[in-house]
């Protein structure tokens, strides 16, 4: 059943600060991903040829409807010209 804007709104604020970090961390993550597929002009077949990650992983992660594997994430961010880095959060 859709959704309503007031059901929504409620729901996100049902949730925790830590909930809205991780959310906000998730979104820029695939941001990034997606501005640099686009910015290499790749196709997600593209990307799933030189990454080996299916083209369907690649558009559920891009839809935020799964999230994946961090062997799937380095597969992907390689062919993008990025890699994975630890950097402590500002505060």
């Amino acid at each position: 059943m859709p959704k309503t804007w007031s059901d929504i709104e409620k729901d996100i604020q049902a949730l925790s600060n830590e909930e809205l970090s991780e959310i906000d961390l998730k979104v820029e993550i695939v941001g990034k991903i997606i501005e640099a597929r686009h910015n290499g002009q790749l196709s997600q077949r593209d990307l799933e040829k030189q990454s080996g990650v299916p083209q369907a992983v690649i558009a559920r992660f891009e839809r935020n409807t799964s999230d994946p594997r961090l062997t799937t994430l380095l597969r992907i961010l390689k062919p993008l010209g990025y890699k994975l880095a630890i950097v402590p959060i500002d505060k």
